[in-house]
Order: C-alpha cells, then sequence, then structure tokens
C-alpha cells in the first residue's frame, strides 16, 4: 500500500478537499496507474451534487491518461511503464452481449475490486470506477487502454469520457456518413465532440444549436457549417430550412432534456436518426404521439458512452490526432492544478470553458 494525495467530494455539495488517501497494491487483474493529466467533467460534478448517488465520500476524476506503475497477478497485456488511457467501461467478455460480437455493450463491465481508502480506512467511491483526480489511482486492468506515448496526457486523457461519448454519438451510433446532414443540439464538451465527429465522418451539413453564441463559434471551429441561436429561432424551422425543408439524417441531443430531445426528433429526416447522448435526469418524461414516432420511421437510439470499444477505439483516435486530423488539444481550455478543481467547477457553470484538465 502507498499514500497520496487525491480529491473527494465528502458529502452532498460540501467544497471537495485534496486529503491523503491509501491506494492498496494491485491485486488479480488489477493496476496502479500514475495520472499525468485529468479532465473536469460534469459528471464529477454531478456527483458531488449527489446527482448520480450517495455512496459519499467519492474520489473524483475519471477523464485520465497516465503511466502504468505495477501490475497485479493474472494481468498479461499491460506492463508497468506503458502509456494509458483509463476507460469506465472494462469488458467482461462473457455476457449475453460480449458473447454476441458487441462488447461495447458489455451489461457487466468491472472496475477493481480492492477499495481506496481514506487514513481512516473509510472507503472511497471512485467516480465511474476511475477516481483519477489523485497522483496514483487503483483501476481493473482492463480500465486501462494502451496508446501512442507521443499523444499530449492533457488532450489525450479527455477520450476517457467526455469527447469519447460526442465522438463515438456521431462515429459509432448515429453511424455518420460522407455527404450526410447532421445537427447536435447542445454545444458543451460532449456536443462540441459530436461535431468534430461528423466532420471526421465526412458530413456535408453539420449544424450546431446552442443558446450561447460562445459555444456556437467554437462549434464553428470544431467543423459546424451552420449555427443556430435557439433563443433567437425556432431549432426545427432552422435545421429543416438548412436542409432543403427536408430534416437532417442524424439529430444528436447532447442536452438530454424532454424539450431538446423533441426538437431532436422532429428536427430529423424521414427515417432519419435521433441519439440521444446528453444525460437526463430521473424525474424527467417524455410524451409524445405515439403515430409520430411510427409515421416518421427511422431510428432512436441512446448512446452509451459513445457505443465505444475503447481498445477499438482509443488508439485509431489517438493516431488521428497525432496525424492532426483529430482536434484534441482544441477542448483543452485550460491546464490546472489539483488544488483548483473546485475553482473549475464553478467555471462550469458560465459555460466559458470546454475541458479544464488538472495536469500533474
Amino acid at each position: 500500500m502507498q499514500q497520496v494525495k487525491g480529491v473527494i467530494a465528502r458529502s452532498k455539495g460540501a467544497p471537495v478537499e485534496l486529503v491523503t488517501i491509501n491506494v492498496p497494491d494491485p491485486g488479480p487483474g488489477e493496476a496502479v496507474v500514475k495520472i499525468q493529466a485529468c479532465g473536469v467533467c460534469h459528471t464529477d460534478l454531478h456527483y458531488r451534487e449527489g446527482g448520480i448517488g450517495d455512496d459519499y465520500p467519492y474520489l473524483l476524476g475519471h477523464e485520465a491518461a497516465g503511466i502504468v506503475e505495477s501490475v497485479g497477478p493474472e494481468v498479461h497485456d499491460l506492463a508497468p511503464g506503458d502509456y494509458v488511457i483509463l476507460n469506465w467501461r472494462a469488458v467482461c467478455g462473457a455476457c449475453r452481449a460480449c458473447r454476441r460480437g458487441r462488447p461495447w455493450y458489455c451489461f457487466a463491465t468491472h472496475n477493481a475490486k480492492q477499495k481506496m481508502t481514506l487514513e481512516d480506512g473509510t472507503e472511497l467511491s471512485p467516480t465511474l470506477g476511475i477516481g483519477a483526480f489523485i497522483d496514483k489511482t487503483l483501476v481493473a486492468a482492463g480500465q486501462c487502454t494502451k496508446v501512442d506515448p507521443a499523444a499530449r496526457p492533457a488532450a489525450a486523457g479527455l477520450l476517457g469520457c467526455g469527447v469519447m461519448a460526442g465522438l463515438g454519438a456521431a462515429l459509432n451510433t448515429g453511424n455518420v456518413q460522407r455527404g450526410d446532414s447532421v445537427a447536435v443540439i447542445g454545444c458543451g464538451g460532449v456536443g462540441a465532440a459530436a461535431i468534430a465527429g461528423a466532420r471526421l465522418a465526412g458530413a456535408a451539413t453539420i449544424i450546431a444549436v446552442d443558446i450561447d453564441d460562445r459555444k456556437l463559434e467554437r462549434a464553428r471551429e470544431l467543423g459546424a457549417t451552420h449555427t443556430v441561436n435557439s433563443k433567437d429561432a425556432d431549432a426545427v424551422e432552422a435545421i429543416q430550412a438548412l436542409t432543403g425543408g427536408h430534416g437532417a439524417d442524424v439529430v444528436i441531443d447532447a442536452v438530454g432534456r424532454p424539450e431538446t430531445w423533441k426538437q431532436a426528433f422532429y428536427g430529423r429526416d424521414l427515417a432519419g436518426t435521433v441519439v440521444l447522448v446528453g444525460v437526463p435526469t430521473p424525474s424527467m418524461q417524455l410524451e409524445l404521439p405515439l403515430l409520430d414516432v411510427f409515421g416518421r420511421g427511422g431510428s432512436l437510439k441512446s448512446s452509451w458512452y459513445g457505443d465505444c470499444l475503447p481498445s477499438r477505439d482509443f488508439p485509431m483516435l489517438i493516431d488521428l490526432y497525432l496525424q492532426g486530423r483529430l482536434p484534441l488539444d482544441a477542448f483543452v481550455t485550460e491546464e490546472i492544478g489539483v488544488h483548483d478543481v473546485e475553482a473549475a467547477f464553478d467555471k462550469m457553470h458560465g459555460g466559458d470553458v470546454l475541458r479544464s484538465v488538472v495536469v500533474y
């Protein structure tokens, strides 16, 4: 066991704390990773605010890249010194989804079995099974994906959650094709990544919809061909007007509210695809005429983590980044220290950043 410093949320809504944490030596199937960089994601804030659970105290942070320090028994494809991106869906290989050749839907993803603790022995709940606002973290070996070490950690780590969710919503779930029209509703970190994914796929028309002109300008920089401020214009009418009156082939809702989902539903072309990647709250309800669902055809999909398979997608996306074809650096608004996590949460509310990234 070793002791390191990490950022925790001790109770609902309480300011985060930098405390000493006990990290066990890796057991069977586990690894200890020295963190080099970790993005500050809205999901961390949701954990802090009690929006996901109440298993306090939480060890925050999950969008991370780092170096494997040690591995436990029964780990065969990972070694100390490997440069990795951490993921929160280590697939089991044995559930019904994995057996059908669809491991990105794995229904039995897993994390480290041992618990990291406070000095008094209190067990910590790592966010998304990772917990990476810390010098070193304990994870399941399957949560480590080896990538080219030439990739800048602050940018590479963002594939661990939000950027991958957006890219995958376009590339995997939405299956955007060359020449398609795509609309993205909500242009924060996930939505901006969906725009970059649509551009990477070769979409001809990419429409960014938001209520913040700053986010819309960033969306243009990442590949949007058109922008719509939905405070000033009806989003559905604007999407239809920009697609010959038909609607977009793929519409991605990166907000996750009933209002935005309906905009996506009615803003798509006949037989088009709606992708929900924004995360709704448990209380949200959707009411829709069933005849409209039947009559418009197409696909209504939810995107889990961009339907990614880290072992397949992370190395490929890092290669595209190193070739200059995927602008991951554009998502790093600022690099901060581990003491600045609380301030980074405050900046989220103002929409001033795509990502603040803690760099060690």
